[in-house]
């Protein structure tokens, strides 16, 4: 008997649409659509927030605060095993395994850190650049890459005598 009451609470879709949503241990406004609300996930782009509406048949335009559990239970299975096209996902031919992944929230940030402090490890130019603090990617550095770190490059004010 407690079971059919626990069922049709599950598919009763939640009137309050202002309520925080949690999926993948990331906190969502429920305000927000289902399509811009998974961006908010870490790992989750708007093509791959598009797929997923699809292949789960999800309103995207409704909000994400009136989902019942049973669809972010849904969603929240679907991204831990994506059945997407390759283009879409964000670990291709991984260097340790050689499968195609798709990283999510801590996990994509740990792989990155990884990645970044192995670079350093075997010093490839890649790794000295990061060591560096400089672009790695072949971005020039005359101008563009600075973020407030030497203010004193190009023209010098002069100081006030009093």
């Amino acid at each position: 008997m407690e079971t059919k009451q626990v069922q049709e609470q599950k598919k009763e879709p939640v009137k309050d649409p202002g309520r925080i949503v949690r999926i993948l241990s990331k906190d969502i406004e429920g305000n927000m659509t289902t399509y811009a609300g998974l961006t908010k996930i870490k790992g989750i782009s708007w093509s791959l927030s598009n797929a997923i509406c699809k292949k789960l048949k999800i309103d995207k335009k409704g909000k994400i605060g009136s989902l019942t559990k049973d669809e972010i239970d849904k969603i929240s299975e679907f991204v831990k095993k994506i059945d997407i096209p390759k283009h879409l996902v964000n670990r291709q031919k991984d260097l340790e395994t050689g499968e195609d992944k798709h990283l999510v929230g801590a996990d994509l940030e740990l792989r990155k850190e990884f990645d970044i402090k192995k670079l350093k490890k075997i010093k490839s130019y890649k790794g000295y650049r990061h060591v560096l603090g400089l672009p790695v990617r072949g971005q020039r550095t005359r101008s563009n890459f600075r973020k407030n770190k030497s203010k004193g490059v190009g023209i010098k004010k002069k100081k006030k005598q009093s």
